[in-house]
């Protein structure tokens, strides 16, 4: 498994190889939803922060495997039209999950602002 890194903090761990961690934490679409979502109502990335990949740790490893558990399959995932464009159309690719360490911002909510 490997994490995605921005500025020492961990951000999200795949269960893929480093070549396809890689592909999916660098791809545009990606990198348009982590500058998009946000976290404590903050952007999770800048824009131009480098986004490092790196082996995931074992606390890692074992947050990704938690949430997996949990994960009762009814999530709001969407498929990313962005990096499905990307692809060959091949169905031989193995899918890989991808589990956020942090928290991210609910969209429906209102963000307090501060006084």
């Amino acid at each position: 498994m490997f994490t995605l890194e921005i500025d020492g903090t961990a951000i999200a761990v795949i269960n893929g190889d480093e070549a396809t961690a890689r592909d999916l934490f660098t791809c545009d679409g990606f990198k348009e939803d982590i500058r998009t979502m946000t976290t404590a109502g903050r952007p999770i990335w800048n824009g131009t922060a480098a986004l490092t990949v790196r082996p995931s740790t074992e606390d890692e490893v074992e947050e990704f495997e938690d949430a997996l558990a949990a994960d009762d399959g009814e999530g709001d995932f969407e498929p990313d039209e962005h990096h499905a464009a990307e692809g060959d159309g091949s169905d031989d690719e193995e899918e890989a999950d991808i589990v956020f360490l942090i928290d991210i911002d609910d969209e429906d909510e209102d963000q307090p602002h501060d006084a």
